[in-house]
């Protein structure tokens, strides 16, 4: 991490109002407290804590940064994947991601718990011969237009790329095709327009948190003339207003709770049997302030639900062997000898009970699903019953980055 947003995060952990301003964005949806920064709240830069008075806003310590939740517990997102280690042949690329340096007993620090590391190998083209330039030809005319605040006029040379040619897969020649030069003795070139100021700023319509107004301004100081160019860029723009006073955090559901093991009411056994028993789970509505609004629900989408299941927990169960799953991450992501591996599973074939069935309190047939962790048994494979594993090493790994790289 830069010394400077290990100094941001500290302040904003430590709670002061003496954090240095940043980008601040509004929310998206958060399934799983994920989501990304969304719509900005101006081209204008605040100070954190005043962001962060909408917990489900977000902010970016620099315009193209990470994207940092205000709510600071939970890892965030995976960033790119690095450059390649090598330009052709195999070798390995890396990507990080960070979450809150808060600890669990409230400590702030860098610690190695608030960053992870993965790295994966990547694969380039064959490596081969590039091509190399000729020599340059001789200077062209001069396209004369105009000399002064525009762009001046001049003339051209080129060279090619085939002194050799590159080879099929080999890389073009470095550098540039054409060089120029400028011509003098030229009339006068057409103006540009430039921006005049901005409008004021209209009153902040926000009851909490952080708002926008929309600011103006007109290419008219000067305006364009003789054929010169307008003003580049937007003549509007979005402004930060307020804070008004932080905004009630929104309830939201926690996390399902394990299905509870399959049964039934009679308590008559089920394991290894054709009989449809019942699971059931819960979830919590969390974040909900007294009087404030429940979570959203959706028809048979609420704090609890119920299913039927077949108990197949400890059966044993014919099995097929699984095909090689994909190479997995190099481990350690890096430092010395990381290794990739992949595996071949004994998995098990469940029986053919109906799929359906139909409650006596309804005629809508429901699905029935298997619950539990039955015993496959495989016909031996290299001299395995369960599981095949293979490994190979990671080529070209780059060395681990140093404590204070982001």
């Amino acid at each position: 991490m830069e010394p400077m947003g290990l100094l941001v995060l500290l302040w904003v952990l430590s709670g002061t109002n003496a954090s240095p301003p940043i980008w601040c964005f509004t929310p998206l949806a958060e399934p799983g407290r994920g989501g990304a920064c969304a719509e900005s709240l101006g081209d204008e830069r605040v100070p954190l804590a005043d962001c962060c008075l909408n917990p489900a806003y977000g902010y970016r310590l620099r315009p193209l940064g990470l994207c940092i939740p205000c709510r600071q517990d939970t890892w965030g997102p995976w960033g790119p994947w690095g450059d390649c280690s090598v330009t052709c042949g195999e070798g390995t690329q890396r990507r990080g991601r960070r979450r809150s340096p808060r600890g669990d007993n409230g400590d702030n620090g860098d610690n190695e718990d608030t960053r992870e590391w993965q790295l994966r190998v990547c694969e380039m083209t064959p490596c081969a011969v590039g091509g190399v330039w000729s020599t340059w030809g001789p200077w062209g005319p001069c396209a004369a237009t105009c000399q002064g605040a525009g762009p001046r006029a001049g003339r051209s040379r080129s060279r090619r790329c085939d002194w050799p040619e590159p080879e099929p897969s080999g890389p073009e020649c470095e550098g540039n095709a054409t060089q120029s030069e400028t011509c003098t003795e030229l009339p006068p070139c057409p103006q540009d327009g430039a921006w005049g100021a901005w409008s004021e700023a209209v009153p902040c319509a926000v009851t909490c948190g952080l708002g926008v107004v929309t600011l103006r301004r007109a290419c008219d100081a000067p305006p364009p003339r003789y054929g010169g160019r307008g003003c580049p860029g937007n003549d509007t723009r979005k402004s930060v207003c307020g804070p008004r006073g932080a905004c009630p955090a929104l309830p939201e559901w926690g996390a399902w709770a394990p299905w509870s093991p399959c049964s039934r009411p009679q308590g008559e056994p089920l394991s290894c049997r054709p009989l449809v028993g019942q699971q059931r789970r819960s979830r919590a509505c969390e974040g909900r302030s007294p009087g404030g609004p429940p979570c959203p629900t959706a028809p048979g989408d609420g704090a609890f639900q119920v299913r039927a299941c077949y108990n197949v927990h400890h059966c044993l169960l014919s099995g097929n062997w699984s095909d090689w799953s994909p190479w997995g991450l190099c481990t350690p992501p890096c430092g010395a000898s990381p290794t990739r591996s992949r595996v071949r599973e004994c998995r098990p074939m469940h029986p053919n009970y109906p799929p359906t069935v139909t409650p006596v309190s309804s005629s809508v047939p429901v699905n029935v699903s298997f619950w539990g962790v039955p015993r496959p048994r495989c016909p031996l494979l290299d001299g395995q019953r369960l599981r095949l594993e293979e490994t190979r090493p990671c080529l070209n790994v780059r060395p681990c980055p140093a404590p204070h790289e982001d």
